[in-house]
């Protein structure tokens, strides 16, 4: 018994940090969460979500513009959040495209 209590006290090696991983909508690629940006759903319609803890149904695009112009002019975001964007959502990722 005090073999078992010994191992659990012992050091443990140091291990990595977690990193959470998750994939652009458009493009598939995957990449670090903080890599990619966060869009939201909520009752206003799509917005961005810097912190990436906002609720709501999100979905991830990455920095490339050609994957932003493809949020903004089809429908791909409207299925990965379930949704229809309006105009004003375009407008807004539009300002936001990096």
């Amino acid at each position: 018994m005090t073999g078992i209590i010994d191992r659990k006290m012992a050091k443990s090696p140091a291990r990595r940090k977690h990193i959470p991983v998750r994939m652009c909508v458009v493009c598939r690629t995957k990449g670090d969460k903080r890599a990619l940006t966060r869009l939201v759903r909520t009752a206003e319609g799509v917005e961005l979500d810097p912190s990436g803890k906002m609720n709501g149904r999100g979905a991830y695009v990455c920095d490339d513009r050609d994957c932003w112009e493809r949020v903004v002019n089809t429908k791909i975001l409207n299925q990965a959040l379930n949704m229809n964007m309006t105009e004003q959502d375009r407008v807004r990722l539009q300002q936001a495209m990096p």
